[in-house]
C-alpha cells in the first residue's frame, strides 16, 4: 500500500471510530492511548482474518484437484515444457493449470489465492507474505537479424554491441529485464544505443526479426519459434549482474499444498538438468 493511501485509511478508521488513534509528524508515527488500547485486539483479527483466508483456500484445493501454475514468458517456455512432461510422468493424476504472465500480476494472484505457484523474478522488495525460493540463473543471449555480422559469431561480449541499436524491454513491467540490458552497458562504461522500447517478448524478437535493433533476452526465448532471428551467448562479467536473471519460485507463506509439494519435488530431483538448459 503506498505511504498516500495507508495515510488515507488510517483517516477513515480514525473518523468511523470518532477517536485519533496514531499521532503522526513529519519524522514520527505513535499509538495514542486509544490506539494502544485496542492493540492487541487489532492483531487478533489480522490473526483471524489470515486463518479464514487459509480456510478458504483448503476449500477451494478440496473442491478442485487443479494445481494452478504461474509462470513468466521465459519459464513457460522453457521451464514447464520440461517440468510438466517430468510431473506427468511421475504424478498423472495432478492436472495443471498454467497462467503465463509477468511477474507484477503473478505474485498479487497468489496473495489472492487464484495461483498455487509462480515461477519469476523476485521483486527487490519482497511482500512477507510471499515465499520466494531461488531455482537458478537463466542464461542472457543476444537476438540478432539472420545475416547480421555478428550473427555468426560463437558468444558475444557487451563491447561487442556496443554500437548496435537495441530494443529494450519497458521498465515498468520488465524492471529485471530492462536493468539488465542497460546495468551491462553502464557497467562497461557505455552508454545503450536504444531504437525502441517494448513490452513482450514476442514483440521484441519480432522486431529484431525486422531488423529494429538487437536484443538481450533469455536463452528460453530463443524457443520463440520466429524467423529470421539468431541468438548468440552472451558472456556476462563477474559480478551481480547475473543476479538479475534470477528465477524464483514463490508461493503464499505459511500454505499447505500437497500437489504444489509435489510439483517442486520433482523439479528439485530434475533441477540440474533444467538449470542446463536455462
Amino acid at each position: 500500500m503506498l505511504p498516500a493511501s495507508l495515510s488515507r485509511q488510517i483517516r477513515l478508521l480514525e473518523d468511523r471510530f470518532e477517536t485519533r488513534l496514531f499521532l503522526r509528524t513529519t519524522r514520527n508515527v505513535a499509538l495514542t492511548e486509544a490506539g494502544t488500547a485496542i492493540l492487541d485486539d487489532a492483531r487478533a483479527l489480522v490473526a483471524q482474518a489470515d486463518l479464514f483466508d487459509q480456510r478458504i483456500r483448503a476449500v477451494r484445493r478440496s473442491e478442485t484437484a487443479v494445481l494452478k501454475v504461474g509462470a513468466i514468458d521465459s519459464a513457460a517456455a522453457g521451464l514447464m515444457p520440461q517440468l510438466l512432461q517430468l510431473l506427468r510422468a511421475q504424478r498423472p493424476e495432478i492436472e495443471v493449470q498454467l497462467v503465463e504472465q509477468k511477474t507484477i500480476h503473478l505474485l498479487p494472484r497468489i496473495l489472492s489465492g487464484s495461483l498455487d505457484i509462480a515461477f519469476c523474478r523476485p521483486p527487490d522488495i519482497r511482500d512477507p507474505k510471499i515465499h520466494f525460493q531461488t531455482l537458478f540463473f537463466e542464461t542472457a543471449v543476444v537476438a540478432l537479424p539472420e545475416g547480421h555480422a555478428l550473427a555468426d559469431r560463437a558468444e558475444l561480449k557487451v563491447q561487442d554491441i556496443a554500437d548496435e541499436p537495441l530494443i529494450v524491454p519497458d521498465r515498468r513491467s520488465r524492471p529485471h529485464s530492462h536493468d539488465l540490458t542497460i546495468k551491462l552497458f553502464t557497467d562497461a562504461g557505455l552508454t545503450v544505443r536504444i531504437a525502441q522500447i517494448a513490452e513482450e517478448k514476442h514483440t521484441i524478437v519480432n522486431l529484431v526479426a525486422t531488423g529494429t535493433g538487437l536484443a538481450i533476452v533469455p536463452r528460453w526465448a530463443s524457443r520463440i519459434a520466429i524467423p529470421g532471428v539468431s541468438f548468440v551467448p552472451l558472456v556476462l562479467p563477474e559480478g551481480t549482474t547475473r543476479g538479475k536473471l534470477i528465477l524464483a519460485a514463490a508461493w503464499a507463506r505459511g500454505t499447505r499444498d500437497d500437489q504444489r509439494d509435489a510439483l517442486l519435488a520433482v523439479l528439485d530431483k530434475n533441477l540440474q538438468a533444467i538449470e542446463a538448459s536455462a
